[in-house]
């Protein structure tokens, strides 16, 4: 299974910027779809932003506009560009995958990151 590693969180202004990192310890060219989540305190879990292998991409409404989700395959890695963050956006954000072996799903979890967004 591969094993996912968050990186790049941080605490920032309302207004600031930052970069989230997720290293897969393998190839993410056979993943059939990335994703960044995030929970906040209270809150469930939700889809904040998600790649497929293909590089077609979607975002959740509250977050479209503003974060551009990403992917380096020669780097393993996909990226989270946040941008005009918000308070609202403070959460812990954590990387997943989807994939497919021989018939059986995978879906690894990061450890995930924290992104505190200060007014």
């Amino acid at each position: 299974q591969v094993q996912l590693v968050e990186s790049g969180g941080g605490s920032v202004q309302a207004g600031g910027s930052l970069r989230l990192s997720c290293a897969a310890s393998g190839s993410i060219a056979s993943i059939d779809r990335m994703a960044w989540y995030r929970q906040a305190p209270g809150k469930q879990r939700e889809l904040v932003a998600a790649i497929t292998s293909g590089g077609n991409t979607n975002y959740a409404d509250s977050v479209k506009g503003r974060f551009t989700v990403s992917r380096d395959n020669a780097k393993n890695t996909v990226y989270l560009q946040m941008n005009s963050l918000e308070p609202e956006d403070t959460a812990v954000y954590y990387c997943n995958a989807f994939y497919v072996r021989r018939g059986v799903s995978f879906n690894p979890w990061g450890q995930g990151t924290q992104v505190t967004v200060s007014s």
